[in-house]
Order: C-alpha cells, then structure tokens, then sequence
C-alpha cells in the first residue's frame, strides 16, 4: 500500500493558468481531479529502449468510474502504476487534486487480482490495518480499535456480506469472500482515490458478477474516484461511467466515451441489446488495437 497519507490539497479556481508553485506544478481545470499531461513511459537504455507507453493525455473527474481496457500489454497497469505514485512518467505530468502527483499526499486504496491479505491476521484485523497505518487514522488507532474503528470494520463487511467472518483468517474463506475483504481493505480509510487491478479477474462468473453488484452499491455509497483495469467487457460497461480502450503497445487511448446506461445496473442488462451492442464495438476497437487477430483477453 502506497504512502499517499494526506487529504487534498484546494483545487485552482477556474480560468486560472497552470503556474510553477516552487515545488508543484498546478492544473489549470479544477474540475479535474486526476490529469495526464503529454504522459509517456519508456523503460530500458539504448536499443533495448522499450517505448510502454505513448504520448498520453486524460482527464477524470472527481468522483467518476474510469474503466480502462485493451489489449495485454498496452499500459493500462502502467496508467494505474503513474497515478498511484509507484513510478514516474519518463516525459509529461501526473496530477491529482489540482497539483503535480507528490506534490500534496493523498489517500490511495488498491486492490488487485490476488487479494493479498496476510494470512496470520483475522479478516478484521486485515481489514483495519490501513487505520494503523494511514494518517489521520493512525494517531487514533491505539484508542479507537477496540471501539469506533471496530464498528467501522464490521459495518463494512456486513455491506460486502461478510457479516461475522471478522474473527475467521483469510484460509478459511473463498476466493470471493476473500476478494470482499480485500474491497474493504482497499476503502476502510475513506480513499481520495481507487485503484482496481483486475480485482475480479480469477473468479467464476458467478462470484464475479456479484462482486460487480457490491461493488457498484459500493461506489454509489462512497462516491470515491475510481480507476479500474479490467480484461472483462461486461465489467467495464457494467461499472463504469466512462470506458477508455488503448491500443498495443505503445499504449494510447484510442477511444474515450462514456456509459449511455442509467445505475443503479444489473446483471441482466448486460444481456439486452444496447449492452449486447456496446461490448461489440470495444471488442472490435480492441481487435483492431491488436492487428486484427481477433483474439481479445
């Protein structure tokens, strides 16, 4: 878990040109909660220079459900990566809250495909260990845990259904009760920001499309900026607002647009023909990323 600790820094008002401030940069939008400016990746020196990521530009506002997919490899990882701070952009700038990422601490929640809780620890004790860690949070901890962060935990894992699994290890439940635990981990602390590494992707369809439900019921509560990388098609037009494809490396957007779909969703409109249509052109768009191999993963 990164440490991005802090809250937010005030945002420039509108109309206000980006100026140097000494030590960040500022976004000229105040309405854009995270922005990629001319963002590209390459790793590597000399002819084994490998260009991951091309000339990038994005813009999320707060508040909003991202869903970005593509082909294996076109950065998607690498855009998750930037913004929660784990690497820096080779060219361009990476800005959240209205200021040059680094510049003012934020607090990130992340979850990924394995749910990475640590298994000597009970699902509660799993679950509020970003309170023990996370500013404010930590200055609290020794005379909340037993108390008020307790019933933090327990009210959010009784939203997830996992009511009375708190004293029970990471062992002892499924793979999806499992990845439950992890969403709560990835948001005890009230996160600025979400960032989803294909956290359903080894799941069964069936578990999967619960955890879409819980996680949407999830956003709609909280209201937290969410950034989510996902190979599934259902699943980005089931949780997002707004779908970015890239394309093969290097990695760009080819295509921004938003979800034409009214929340709350379910699962048997991903079945109907809008939905049906929808998946179709990211799935060519996807195709066409690829070279036209027609495989999608």
């Amino acid at each position: 878990m990164p440490a991005a600790l802090a809250a937010v820094s005030d945002t420039p008002p509108p109309g206000v040109p980006a100026q140097e401030t000494g030590t960040s940069r500022q976004v000229s939008n105040a309405r854009a909660f995270i922005e990629f400016e001319k963002v590209s990746v390459r790793f590597g020196r000399g002819d084994r220079q490998v260009q991951a990521l091309a000339e990038t530009s994005l813009r999320i506002d707060k508040g909003d459900f991202v869903a970005l997919v593509g082909p294996s490899g076109c950065g998607k990882s690498t855009l998750l990566r930037l913004v929660g701070d784990l690497m820096k952009p080779s060219t361009g700038y990476v800005y959240v809250g209205g200021r040059e990422l680094g510049a003012t601490p934020i607090r990130i929640g992340m979850a990924y495909q394995n749910p990475t809780l640590l298994p000597w620890l009970t699902i509660r004790d799993n679950v509020m260990l970003p309170l023990k860690i996370v500013p404010p949070f930590r200055g609290e901890f020794l005379a909340k845990r037993k108390t008020e962060f307790r019933d933090k935990v327990e009210a959010l894992l009784d939203q997830v259904g996992l009511s009375g699994f708190g004293d029970k290890f990471p062992w002892q439940l499924s793979g999806g009760m499992m990845q439950r635990a992890n969403l709560c981990r990835a948001l005890i602390h009230e996160p600025d920001l979400l960032l989803l590494d294909e956290p359903f992707g080894a799941l069964d369809q069936f578990t999967r499309e619960e955890l879409w439900q819980i996680m949407q019921e999830l956003w709609a509560t909280k209201k937290t900026t969410v950034l989510l990388v996902t190979h599934d098609l259902r699943e980005a037009a089931f949780l997002g607002n707004r779908i970015c494809v890239m394309s093969a490396r290097p990695g760009r957007i080819l295509d921004d647009s938003a979800v034409p779909f009214a929340r709350p969703r379910t699962i048997d409109m991903t079945y109907e023909p809008d939905f049906v249509a929808l998946n179709q052109k990211l799935r060519s768009l996807i195709v066409e990323a690829r070279g036209g191999t027609g495989i999608v993963r």
